[in-house]
């Protein structure tokens, strides 16, 4: 078994922004609406970047979300089916009212109720946001499913308490439909914020916490894996991170990883130090270009970052600015 172990020094995070910057973001998205091309509408209209109603109802369990429709399957006859797609079976009925899965007039259709994968060539990048339960005051549970270059990824997320998150559950799983063993993994990870907040606020001489408030797991055929994050603060207020790495092989990788290792400990060793090194740079860097606005200036700043665009060429026209969401749309289907 290999073991590795670094520690960093980062940024503290106010606990108090940290937590209003997560309820205004849930407020945000509770008072948003959909429209009938599927687009989502905060309050004062402007549409959230990048977030598109496929299916379902907006905020409502089974809601499927996406920036594309997704490759229409087609029937035992050879033809494109009309309609909405046919995987309730997977995502929850549809309601009256619903949108259907893909844009309205975009004839597409999601996947057979069987769950299969479409008969037609699809994009070298198929996916989709689930949305199985929207309850801002006690959990948000979404999960995400990309097919990409032949391997099928899904990654559930589960937050808890979102407008004051106390805990982050996460689940990983992926395959080659066409491939064996080699091709399948799995993990888990979960985030108590509870613990690390009460890490983080005992007494710089006092002993770190006894459980690691972050910690993830990983499986495969060949090996398995586990990595926790314990955070200890220090005397100038910053917090120290400890993050520990293990691995075991299994089966014939055993023997093998531990000759391998033997000889490329020192490489394995430095190319980790790094990469926690770096990702501590990160956190600073992001930390500081952060502005700890609060009230009515954080609301803005946090609606400002959903409904930001990639900046278009030639957006004007002689008398003035266009504008880039047209003309306000009021119809569409309720979204609540």
């Amino acid at each position: 078994m290999a073991r590795l172990a670094h520690t960093v020094t980062v940024a503290p995070l106010d606990r108090g922004w940290f937590e209003e910057a997560a309820g205004t973001l849930v407020a945000l998205l509770d008072g948003s609406r959909a429209r009938a091309d599927g687009s989502v509408l905060l309050a004062d209209g402007r549409a959230v970047s990048g977030l598109r109603l496929l299916k379902g109802r907006h905020l409502r369990s089974g809601a499927r979300y996406g920036e594309v429709p997704e490759p229409v399957t087609p029937g035992a006859d050879g033809r494109v089916p009309a309609g909405p797609g046919t995987d309730g079976a997977a995502d929850g009925p549809d309601r009256p009212g619903t949108a259907g899965s893909g844009a309205v007039g975009s004839g597409t259709a999601g996947p057979g109720a069987s769950g299969g994968a479409p008969a037609t060539v699809p994009s070298a990048t198929v996916g989709a946001v689930v949305l199985r339960a929207w309850r801002p005051a006690h959990s948000v549970e979404v999960e995400s499913r990309v097919a990409e270059d032949g391997l099928a990824l899904r990654l559930k997320v589960r937050l808890s308490e979102p407008r004051r998150p106390r805990a982050l559950d996460l689940s990983l799983s992926g395959h080659r439909p066409d491939g064996g063993s080699l091709y399948r993994f799995s993990g888990r990870g979960a985030a108590d914020l509870a613990a690390w907040w009460a890490a983080v606020d005992r007494l710089p001489s006092a002993l770190p916490a006894a459980r690691p408030p972050v910690t993830a797991r990983a499986a495969h055929l060949l090996a398995k894996a586990r990595l926790t994050v314990t955070p200890h603060p220090a005397d100038d207020g910053s917090w120290r991170i400890s993050v520990v790495l293990s691995v075991r092989g299994r089966w014939l990788l055993r023997p093998v990883g531990a000759v391998a290792l033997f000889f490329a400990r020192r490489p394995v060793e430095r190319g980790f130090r790094e990469a926690v090194e770096n990702a501590a740079a990160q956190w600073n860097t992001a930390l500081a270009e952060l502005t700890p606005r609060h009230g009515e200036a954080l609301r803005a700043e946090i609606a400002d970052a959903l409904t930001e665009t990639e900046p278009e060429p030639d957006k004007t026209v002689p008398g003035g600015p266009t504008d880039p969401w047209g003309p306000a749309d009021t119809g569409g289907p309720a979204a609540r």
